[in-house]
């Protein structure tokens, strides 16, 4: 594509089209999948095993849009007047099409994530794409909100992750002599470390599963051990009477729950200070909300760095 300027010079432009980014620093895919399995919810796979995609390295990246940049240019000696790139698309990748699931492992392996062994077919995960995106329209005035999480899964990733879609870089490396520096091999090497030490840096915790567990259970107990017979108290008391048996050994473990929470989040913070000072008050609260879901945590940092 070019354009005639006021003073008779061009501007031209081509399209670079890149595949899934991945690399240090990268913003889009990997933290959201991470994120994801962080909280385990990433309960299964989706598509057929053979689905493949194309990902590139964000040096691969970088490279390729210098070599277009440069095959805009119309003032090299020996390439005529028109160049090469001008109004050209050039799809551009690693050049390894691989299963997306397959693609994570390693990296999620290396945090200490699961991936998920059971597989969605296609039209199931598409159907619960809809749902999400129905839940989500209805949504939108508060979709900027921070309380507000991201859907799980939406129909355009149900595309991406589960039907097979990749391009031929061809184009690109016999007109702009691209070829990736950086094998997948490497790129996923440097994409590991990155994430490591990214971890390193900040907080681990339980799945979200825990979170739901103490929370729920905690706000439960306390309902039904001192609040008057309101709204769906009584139900809820009925249930935690059939559990323990009588109101004051239901008070008594809500209060021991109490002081054990308490008791653990003071060691959290006091073993964060020394291990994890940056975050030890985030190590405190968390281990006041969850108790030794959270505190495990902490004290398998601490034997790593023993």
């Amino acid at each position: 594509m070019l354009d005639r300027k006021k003073n008779g010079k061009f501007l031209y432009t081509c399209a670079v089209r890149p595949a899934a980014i991945y690399g240090p620093g990268e913003e889009r895919h990997l933290p959201r999948i991470v994120f994801l399995a962080k909280l385990g919810l990433l309960p299964f796979k989706i598509g057929d095993p053979s689905v493949k995609t194309d990902w590139i390295y964000v040096d691969n990246l970088v490279l390729a849009l210098i070599l277009a940049s440069m095959g805009l240019l119309d003032d090299i000696p020996g390439k005529g007047r028109h160049p090469i790139a001008a109004g050209q698309p050039y799809f551009v990748s690693d050049g390894s099409p691989i299963n997306t699931f397959e693609f994570v492992r390693p990296l999620l392996r290396s945090l200490g994530y699961d991936l998920p062994k059971t597989s969605l077919a296609v039209q199931h995960a598409l159907l619960l794409g809809r749902i999400f995106w129905a839940i989500y329209t209805m949504l939108y005035p508060w979709l900027n909100k921070w309380w507000l999480p991201q859907p799980l899964i939406l129909p355009a990733e149900v595309y991406k992750v589960g039907i097979t879609h990749y391009f031929s870089f061809l184009k690109a490396k016999e007109e702009l002599g691209y070829i990736p520096m950086v094998t997948p091999r490497e790129g996923m090497a440097a994409t590991i470390s990155y994430w490591q030490e990214k971890k390193k840096k900040s907080m681990d915790g339980p799945t979200i599963y825990a979170w739901l567990f103490c929370v729920i259970g905690m706000t439960t107990l306390f309902c039904a051990a001192y609040l008057p017979d309101i709204g769906p108290v009584p139900l809820l008391r009925g249930f935690s009477l059939f559990i323990f048996r009588s109101m004051w050994i239901m008070r008594m473990v809500f209060l021991l729950s109490v002081a054990a929470h308490i008791g653990e989040a003071a060691y959290a913070w006091h073993l964060a200070k020394r291990v994890d000072p940056a975050n030890s008050r985030g190590w405190f609260w968390q281990t006041f909300a969850l108790g030794f879901f959270s505190l495990r945590f902490l004290l398998k940092r601490a034997r790593k760095l023993a």
